[in-house]
Order: C-alpha cells, then structure tokens, then sequence
C-alpha cells in the first residue's frame, strides 16, 4: 500500500512540476525586450552610446549640454565632464584616456580627471559645420563625421583619424553624419546620413581603411522616424536608434528587412551600444530636445539612459589604436 502511495505523491509532484516549467519561461521570456531606465537624467541631447568592455562602462555625450559622461551600470554612477564646446562623440584609447570630438578638432580627454589636450586640429575642414557621431574601425582608426550648423545638405563630410593625428576625407556631400559599424569579418562598414533615410554599406578594407562600392543596404521607412546612432550585433544585424520615432529597430542589412522594433519611453532616440558582463544588454540614449508640448508630457523620461535585453549579444567595439 505503502508502494503505491508513494507511486501516487511521486505523479502528482511530476505533475506540478509539468505546470510550473512554463511559467518560469514565459516570466523569464517577459524580461526580453522589456525596456528599464538605466539611469535617470535630462540630457538635452544624449549622444554617442559606447561600451567599454574593459571597465564595464557605458561611455556617452550629452551634445548640447557640452558633456562627456561615464556611467557605470553596477554602481549607478554617473561621472561628468564639461567640454569646451559641443562634444559629437567619445571613444575610449586606453585605461586612462578617451578621444573626443568637439567644433574644432579631436581632442584627448583624461577620463579621470576630464583634462584635454589637443590631437587633430580640424578647423581647416570644418567650416560652417561641427563633429558629429563617430566610432572606432577594427583597425582602431577614428571614424567621426560632421554635420553643417544650419544642416544644409551636402555641406559635411566623413573622416578617418589615424593614430598620428593625420586626418583623412573619406565620403564628401554629407548632410548629418551619424551611425558607423563594421563586420565581423572586416569586409563591411555601415553608414547613415539621417536625412537620406538609408542605411549604406561599403566593401571595407581593414589594412588600409579604403571604403569603395557604396550601395544602399535599408531603406528606412519615413514613418519610423530617421536613423541616428548604430550598433551591430553578433549576427551582424544593425540596431539603428529612431530620430522621431520612439524605438530602436533592428535590421538585416543584407535584406534589408526590419526583424524587431523595440519601443523606448522617449520621442526621440539617438544611439545604442551592447554592454553588460556578457554584451547582452542594449544601452539607449535618448534626448530631451525638439519635441512638442505634447511630445514632452507623453514622454517624461526623454533624455535619459534606457537598457534592454533583445535576446542576442553584441560585440566589442574598437578602442582607438
């Protein structure tokens, strides 16, 4: 009798543990694609999302507040440092320093400290326009473009710095230089100029840096907003953030299909970056700047630092040099 009671207590146990499986999956599947805020703040325009995965912090900009930041997820501080004039980008070099660009040229930035120093002085190139976004390529050259003051279409220009300070033009007739990633394999690099609402891709040579046989690889739809900043995952698919479009969307560059759309808490979205211990979490930037009234009381959180796991995992981006 004994036997089969505890045939009996063993079925119904088997049982439960049948019925509780899936809930534990689909709590587990409701954290994917569930945006959070990552850090709490007002930065006018948010800006240029970098991971560093050797520190495991989230370097970005606040481009009107004329900032650099670095945020650390674990401990949610935020250190500041105030630039000189508009910042477009940073980029880490090494333990101690970061490259950043600002109206005049490429400067060298103590990370503790915010101290800069002069590293390519750009003026000659950048009349009536100032840097904008830029990375770095897996050679460890710096990518950054520009953007013309009044916006006016054609007037900037993409360059490539090289670890000497010497400044390349590699794309010309440029209106808002934003997003830049590269392959895996080397062989590609991704590029958006907001205003074309295209993604373009490049063969890529990574010994020399030259880019040739531009095409387009998406065409965005208008009513998703415009591309801004880009990450690239470990498929090689694009994370594009969604000027006027509330989202990050990722793409497949050779197809150019959208795959998922991932709606954020702010009206305008401005780049994103993988980071976390495993590059699994997706670090959004967003701004405060050109919405309605409307717009602004819709989205309370615009400006600040947002997270999100998408279910798959970036990869390390390049460190200057």
């Amino acid at each position: 009798m004994k036997k089969y009671i505890f045939i009996l207590i063993a079925i119904i146990l088997i049982s439960c543990d049948f019925k509780e499986k899936p809930q534990e999956k689909s709590t587990e599947a409701a954290k994917i694609n569930e945006v959070t805020v990552a850090y709490k703040t007002d930065a006018a325009l948010g800006e240029g999302a970098f991971w560093n995965h050797e520190t495991n912090e989230l370097y970005w900009i606040d481009i009107e507040g004329k900032t650099a930041h670095i945020f650390n997820p674990k401990t949610t501080e935020n250190r500041s440092f105030p630039t000189a004039s508009h910042i477009g980008t940073i980029v880490p070099k090494n333990k101690n320093e970061a490259l950043i660009a600002l109206v005049d040229g490429i400067y060298t930035m103590n990370v503790h400290t915010g101290e800069t120093t002069v590293f390519a002085d750009m003026k000659a190139q950048l009349t009536g326009c100032r840097l904008n976004d830029g990375k770095c390529d897996p050679a460890g050259r710096l990518w950054v473009g520009s953007m013309n003051w009044q916006q006016e279409k054609g007037k900037a220009k993409l360059f490539a710095i090289q670890n000497n300070g010497a400044v390349t033009t590699k794309l010309d007739s440029v209106t808002i230089s934003n997003g830049i990633v590269w392959t895996k394999d080397q062989k590609t690099m991704y590029y958006i100029d907001t205003p074309t609402s295209q993604i373009k891709a490049y063969d890529y040579d990574n010994a020399t840096g030259n880019i040739s046989n531009e095409r387009v690889a998406v065409q965005v739809s208008s009513d998703l907003g415009f591309p801004d900043g880009m990450a690239i995952d470990a498929e090689d698919m694009v994370w594009v953030g969604m000027w006027n479009g509330n989202a990050v969307i990722r793409f497949n560059p050779k197809t150019g299909e959208l795959l998922q759309k991932i709606e954020v808490p702010a009206h305008n979205i401005t780049s994103c970056a993988f980071g976390g211990d495993n590059l699994e979490i997706l670090y959004i930037t967003s701004a405060k700047l050109d919405m309605t009234k409307e717009e602004a009381e819709k989205y309370p959180l615009a400006g600040s630092i947002f997270q999100v796991q998408t279910g798959v995992k970036g990869v390390k981006s390049a460190f200057f040099n």
